[in-house]
């Protein structure tokens, strides 16, 4: 029989683990996306669109169950390097966004004023441009109009760039910007828009027919004697990029997989949406864990007391939640050691009985030797718990008791001539 294999302590387990993973996958910021409040099936599916947007850092089959708790995905953040945490929150009134930067905050509370699933917009586009390809690099941020005046624009900013890989311009490839994820901010509105689209990248002053070869698709030859005669053909790819604003047009500093995009070469930068989108309103940011104080509030505006009052009573509570977790350390401290203390005492209490007994067995033995006036056998008082009705061992003659004794050869003779006689 082998033997089974030897257990490896958890903390072994997770640190031989970290060490395996690259310090590129370490670093990158991760993220959880989860849905609280009310059930619906509109929020489970933007839930699942947001999630793509965040991949490939991100808990992407993350199951959730009713019993858990913030603190449950909190405690399991750091083993899986979780910097972020995105929440949806269905309310009878309304939809809120928060995004929390983990352990220790801060919180960003956002109130939705409009959502497009992914699926949604998508069927409404007229080109439909969706690769799984695309979802295993991180998509690059923009920002847009976040640079007005107030901490809170920065702050945000800093949260939604932060919630993303950092890229590095000069070791970047660009072929692996896939994605993109636009954010941008209306001051007047004080709304912030949110849109994901997919690049793709096309070389610019081809004809139709040299995209078409350069695409690797097989060319309808049917109206044309020759080869040349469909490479010399007028016609651009589409109509839109008879049109296409040379804004879009960028010098390439690489050479892309893509046939055609060569290093110093114009091409054509093209955006297809991929949704979800995202129309959401800061309302309040907190210092802490969803919890503290309150750093901004959009609605409510409180005087220099009023926050200091604020102040007191945060710490008041905090206060309060030490001195708890203080006493509920003693007491169980004190509850181990009466727990203790009753294993001794009932240990003591059992060999007392057991010298009771001896005692009891001594002092029968005095009463015997006054009444009688002689020594009493040993074995008569003698007292063993150990020892029971059952005999240990049976004798030599008794051993094979349902065997038959075995017969000697003469014997065996007398017996069948008995037999024959009678």
């Amino acid at each position: 029989m082998g033997r089974g294999k030897k257990k490896v302590h958890p903390k072994t387990r997770t640190a031989a683990f970290k060490a395996s993973e690259p310090s590129e996958i370490v670093e990158a910021p991760h993220s959880f996306v989860i849905h609280r409040g009310l059930t619906c099936p509109y929020i489970t599916d933007l839930t699942l669109d947001f999630r793509r947007i965040m991949e490939p850092f991100t808990a992407s089959n993350l199951r959730e169950k009713r019993m858990n708790r913030i603190k449950d995905f909190v405690s399991l953040s750091s083993f899986f390097h979780v910097s972020h945490m995105a929440i949806f929150n269905k309310a009878s009134t309304q939809l809120s966004f928060k995004v929390v930067r983990l352990p220790r905050g801060p919180s960003l509370t956002f109130k939705v004023h409009q959502f497009t699933l992914a699926r949604d917009v998508i069927s409404s586009s007229k080109k439909q441009m969706i690769d799984p390809d695309h979802f295993k690099h991180a998509p690059l941020v923009i920002m847009n109009n976040f640079s007005g005046d107030g901490k809170h624009l920065k702050l945000m900013a800093n949260t939604f760039q932060n919630m993303f890989p950092a890229i590095n311009l000069a070791q970047v490839n660009i072929g692996t910007i896939k994605r993109c994820v636009l954010f941008s901010y209306n001051p007047e509105t004080k709304l912030v828009e949110m849109r994901h689209y997919s690049v793709q990248v096309v070389p610019v002053g081809l004809k139709r027919s040299v995209q078409k070869i350069l695409k690797g698709s097989v060319p309808n030859l049917n109206k044309c004697n020759e080869v040349v005669d469909f490479v010399t053909r007028d016609g651009y790819a589409s109509e839109s990029e008879v049109e296409d604003d040379e804004q879009s047009h960028v010098v390439l500093a690489q050479t892309l997989k893509s046939k055609g995009n060569l290093e110093d070469n114009k091409s054509s930068i093209k955006l297809h949406e991929i949704g979800p989108r995202l129309t959401m309103q800061l309302i309040k940011i907190e210092e802490e864990l969803l919890t503290g104080e309150v750093l901004y509030h959009d609605h409510v505006v409180k005087t220099e007391d009023e926050k200091e009052t604020m102040r007191k009573l945060i710490e008041k509570k905090k206060k309060m939640k030490e001195q708890r977790k203080k006493e509920q350390a003693e007491n169980r401290a004190r509850n181990l050691k009466l727990k203790k203390a009753e294993k001794v005492q009932q240990k003591r209490d059992a060999s007392k009985n057991e010298d009771e007994d001896v005692y009891e067995s001594d002092d029968d033995a005095k009463y015997y030797k006054e009444e009688v006036g002689e020594e009493p056998d040993e074995e008569l008082f003698k007292h063993d718990e150990k020892s029971s009705r059952k005999r240990t061992k049976l004798p030599g003659n008794m051993k094979y008791k349902n065997k038959k004794a075995k017969l000697d050869q003469n014997q065996k003779r007398n017996n069948n001539k008995m037999n024959k006689t009678k």
